[in-house]
């Protein structure tokens, strides 16, 4: 395989920018469900090794971590800005995507946790194509949200509120403001 399954540095955007923080998360998760797909490929043609372990790690933390805290981030300060703006049909477009998205991770997880054990053993070609289909749905996701979801709630707050959104996003996380 030509290209490692590694991560590759995270484009930077502070909790002062909520807006291009959400973006940015984007970015992220273009990256992770690339490397999804790779580590696909990878166990197909290569197998379970030291490599394959690592990225599906890397997979798991992002999706474990980070989605769940941006799709929060989503429903408490955009979605209520969309309903706010008559976009109800968007709104709960958006909040059934969230669900579905979590419940395929939660079934992509359990094979990834084998290859991050190095016990992952070869399926049918079902398992390679639900990883491609999540990567898939992840990125109309994003492309959904950026096209619309986002410019329109950015729109709808002056900067005193996307400064108090950014503290709120900041605050959950720990993150000092």
């Amino acid at each position: 395989m030509s290209s490692p399954l590694t991560l590759h540095a995270s484009p930077s955007a502070g909790f002062d920018e909520p807006f291009e923080m959400l973006a940015a998360c984007h970015d992220r998760v273009r990256r992770m469900v690339e490397l999804l797909e790779r580590l696909a490929e990878h166990l197909h043609t290569v197998g379970c090794d030291r490599q394959a372990q690592d990225a599906a790690r890397d997979v798991m933390r992002y999706f474990d971590q980070a989605a769940p805290a941006h799709h929060e981030d989503e429903e408490r300060h955009v979605v209520p800005l969309l309903r706010a703006a008559g976009d109800d049909a968007f709104a709960a477009q958006l909040e059934q995507e969230h669900r579905e998205l979590q419940r395929r991770w939660a079934e992509l997880r359990r094979p990834l946790m084998d290859v991050a054990a190095g016990s992952w053993v070869a399926t049918d070609a079902s398992e390679r194509a639900s990883w491609q289909r999540f990567a898939e749905l992840y990125r109309a996701h994003a492309a959904s949200e950026e096209a619309h979801a986002f410019p329109l709630a950015q729109a709808a707050l002056d900067q005193d509120a996307q400064r108090a959104m950014g503290r709120e996003m900041a605050a959950r996380r720990g993150v000092p403001g």
